[in-house]
């Protein structure tokens, strides 16, 4: 699984919701996620993430996260430890 530079790709998906609670991460309606989109490494994901939250930090129940697909695509794959 590499990008066309020969680097492997450690895809991550960011994605956000209204939480029900401030204290969990059940979203309030699955139907309004916001799937940011996915990216091919931590630090572009991270910079997509600071992104969208910033833009609904009036939102105290609003919350992103970054989830690390190369992980779920791969579980013996250690590479990219973030």
């Amino acid at each position: 699984m590499t990008d066309s530079g020969g680097k492997k790709q450690l895809l991550h998906l960011v994605f956000g919701g209204e939480l029900e609670n401030l204290e969990g991460t059940q979203f309030r309606d699955l139907k309004d996620l916001d799937i940011v989109g996915i990216f091919p490494d931590y630090a572009t994901a991270l910079t997509a993430w600071k992104a969208k939250a910033q833009q609904t930090v009036d939102n105290a129940h609003m919350r992103y996260f970054i989830v690390h697909m190369h992980r779920l695509l791969d579980p013996q794959d250690t590479t990219g430890s973030k």
